[in-house]
């Protein structure tokens, strides 16, 4: 299949199979983190939620570090939103902007 015919066809089946095999690589890696740092992650989510309106934030387990992406967002409170990036910049977390949305990585 060349490159043309995968931008134009539906992924079908394989995304869904992408999808279930990072979901549970997510969740094997989950075990590398503490306690402290998974609540870390959880309140940078909470605080995601507040200042986008977006269509997913989900906490994602690597092997090195915990993401939090915010899919397809929109800033509904832009000073909320860069009073958090303050704080998160503060604390090292990194931003950055994706064709889907924006990551955030924790710890």
């Amino acid at each position: 299949m060349n490159e043309k015919e995968t931008k134009n066809k539906s992924a079908g089946r394989f995304a869904f199979f992408a999808s279930r095999d990072a979901s549970l690589k997510s969740a094997v890696n989950s075990s590398r983190f503490s306690d402290s740092q998974k609540i870390k992650a959880e309140r940078v989510k909470l605080g995601l939620e507040l200042a986008y309106s977006a269509e997913e934030v989900l906490i994602t387990f690597c092997k090195k570090w915990i993401r939090v992406k915010v899919k397809n967002g929109i800033a509904r409170d832009r000073k909320a939103l860069r009073m958090l990036e303050a704080d998160y910049a503060g604390l090292g977390y990194v931003k950055r902007k994706t064709p889907q949305g924006f990551i955030y990585r924790v710890s």
